[in-house]
């Protein structure tokens, strides 16, 4: 599934020449050989061609844009703004963020662009089915794979819609002539087609060893992730008849597909990239990838590396290298995740984020190779600090030179890594196999699921079990403790160790300038203990003896019920494990919590977020648009298409 791009190109070519397979002869007498009509996809090879574009255009194509991040991460409770404003509308909620989005620059995204894309991928997965159901064929590669896929493309796009917007329209037959006139379906219409759909592909799907192909096992995971958003709270108005049945399918499935998809060992297998199609892309913990690759001819490729980057190149002993990556600096940990993790037995914490870089642009006293930045992420209670950052008094013992450049999470001034928009970076994106330090075209593969996640559904469900009656809120912790175990520091680990992406430019830099990358965290410069080798738990005994950090957040957010309390666990806990990984936003928005840790945790968009904000503004170029009864439609019709509040 590497070559996406090339019949991507391909596809669309067959709507933008007009389904035909010749030019106009008065125009120009030749015959054009290279496009294709739309009979092609009445051919077996026209079908598969049709379902590898569709996979580039629903999985891949996004992931050269700031969309996935935007609609996602920004404005949530992990992510805050970064350092440059490009897309700061989307985290802070101001009067911009509407059904027209104010444009900052040519990077900012639009109100539509995500709906577009979303409707796109429908309309290619709705020729897909349209095409395998009508074939005259046996082959099980068109009639259960193609036609499995179709179904299981169609509603991913529609899970995300019905996530983001609410009741959309349903489109889900090819069209044939200009449509003008839609209207928007109910949440419950489009989760029923969703789960219909997803239920089709799982039926059609066998299982593929790959994390490229869509499995009976994808369909599952997300089969499951359905069922537990109609189950959720922005549904409450309406799921009370299918809650319980829906839970349990989450339990079910999630369960099947922990038995085909074991953990990897070391969290850091996950992130530990070293080439495109190399080991940490084929984990077993895998259950979904987009995929890329680093053919120098295609364009696109995977952006998400930029986005999540401090600004390291500023400072006077750095310069911008290929292994510190090319930061847009978008998006910066907030304080929730700084504090969320327990960051003495937690693993987690310190293979996420890149705490440490080393001088590549040596200015005397200094060599190549000192430690030229630090993150310290400490407790609130640790008084060592005085200063916020730029602390030249603070010393590497390895070398015995100050560190030039010390950025603090809690100093005497407590205004720490927000004041300043050097922060650590999250570094699960980071990709060393970039061409150059100013390429963006990035060729790891991004996760789109995997089996930890999987866990966390399940445990989710039961906790909503244990509220509905149907079983005991402790039924969470095995699921929730399997993760956890996974995440804890094992006996005769080396804590201070770090990889990220970037790790196979250490042993040499690229065209004459140094490389900043350093194996090494701030693990203990930021707890200031001794060195630690022993193995440690973080095994969640009971629902009464929650972790600090989680008592932490529920006292914050003002938690009492054993139910609140438990939500709350899990959602701390999809953070610890799936911080960063384009889920966050639904995650809250479907739990109806999104507004309370917004206001809690995220500086910019605590003072304006508001109930409205549960869902995205339906775009104006939509309502534009649509017509009825064969007219535009009127400005109160629009305004009762748009969701309240916008």
């Amino acid at each position: 599934m590497k070559n996406h791009k090339k019949l991507y190109i391909k596809l669309m070519l067959v709507a933008s020449l007009g389904l035909t397979s010749s030019c106009n002869q008065d125009f120009l007498n030749e015959n054009l050989t290279t496009a294709y009509s739309k009979d092609y996809y009445k051919t077996e090879a026209g079908i598969q061609t049709l379902v590898v574009g569709t996979y580039y255009q629903v999985f891949d194509l996004d992931k050269a844009t700031e969309v996935p991040l935007t609609a996602s991460e920004s404005g949530t409770d992990e992510f805050h703004a970064g350092g440059d404003p490009s897309n700061w509308t989307w985290n802070s909620y101001t009067s911009g963020f509407a059904a027209f989005v104010t444009v900052s620059n040519a990077n900012t995204i639009a109100a539509n662009t995500n709906w577009d894309n979303l409707y796109t991928g429908i309309g290619n997965a709705n020729q897909i089915i349209e095409s395998a159901t009508a074939i005259a064929s046996t082959n099980p590669a068109i009639k259960q794979t193609a036609l499995g896929e179709g179904y299981f493309l169609r509603a991913y796009n529609y899970l995300k819609l019905v996530s983001q917007y609410g009741g959309v329209p349903l489109k889900t037959k090819v069209s044939s002539t200009v449509e003008l006139e839609f209207t928007r379906a109910t949440s419950q219409a489009v989760f029923t087609q969703i789960i219909a759909d997803f239920t089709q592909a799982y039926t059609l799907l066998g299982a593929f060893s790959t994390p490229g192909k869509i499995s009976k096992d994808a369909a599952a995971h997300f089969l499951a992730k359905a069922y537990l958003a109609r189950a959720s709270e922005i549904n409450d108005s309406w799921n009370s008849a299918t809650k319980t049945a829906d839970l349990q399918q989450v339990v079910t499935l999630s369960d099947e597909v922990i038995s085909h998809h074991p953990l990897a060992t070391n969290f850091a297998d996950l992130w530990n990239f070293t080439a495109p199609d190399g080991a940490n892309e084929k984990l077993p913990e895998l259950i979904l990838s987009a995929q890329f690759n680093s053919n120098v001819l295609t364009t696109g490729g995977n952006w998400q590396h930029l986005y999540f980057l401090s600004v390291y190149d500023k400072q006077l002993d750095m310069q911008r290298n290929t292994a510190g990556g090319r930061p847009f600096s978008r998006l910066a940990p907030t304080y929730f995740v700084y504090n969320v993790f327990d960051h003495v037995n937690d693993s987690r914490l310190w293979k996420s984020l890149q705490t440490k870089s080393i001088v590549n642009k040596a200015v005397a006293p200094y060599v190549n190779g000192d430690l030229g930045i630090m993150y310290v992420i400490n407790s609130a209670t640790d008084t060592r600090f005085a200063k916020t950052k730029n602390i030249s008094t603070v010393v590497y013992a390895k070398t015995g030179k100050t560190i030039p450049t010390v950025c603090v999470a809690y100093a005497a001034d407590h205004l720490g890594l927000m004041a300043d928009v050097t922060f650590p970076s999250l570094s699960k994106f980071m990709d060393g196999s970039r061409i150059d330090m100013t390429n963006t075209k990035g060729s790891r593969d991004l996760t789109l699921a995997r089996s930890a996640e999987t866990y966390l559904m399940a445990a989710e469900a039961k906790i909503r079990l244990a509220k509905a009656g149907a079983g005991a809120y402790a039924d969470a912790l095995p699921y929730i403790n399997t993760v956890r175990a996974r995440a804890a520091y094992k006996s005769s680990e080396v804590r201070s160790a770090y990889t990220d992406g970037s790790a196979s430019w250490t042993s040499a830099g690229q065209n004459g300038i140094a490389i900043s990358y350093i194996p090494e965290n701030s693990y203990y410069e930021s707890n200031n203990i001794p060195t630690v080798t022993t193995a440690t738990s973080l095994t969640i005994p009971s629902i009464s003896s929650l972790p600090a950090e989680d008592n932490a957040v529920i006292t914050t957010l003002g938690y009492s019920s054993d139910y609140d309390r438990m939500l709350c666990l899990v959602l701390n806990e999809r953070t610890r494990e799936l911080c960063g990984e384009f889920l966050r936003w639904e995650d809250l928005s479907r739990t109806k919590t999104l507004i309370a840790r917004a206001k809690a945790y995220n500086p910019e968009a605590a003072a304006n977020i508001q109930d409205k904000h549960l869902l995205r503004p339906i775009p104006q170029t939509f309502l534009d648009a649509v017509y009825a009864s064969g007219a535009p439609l009127s400005s109160s019709a629009k305004q009762a298409m748009q969701n309240p509040g916008y």
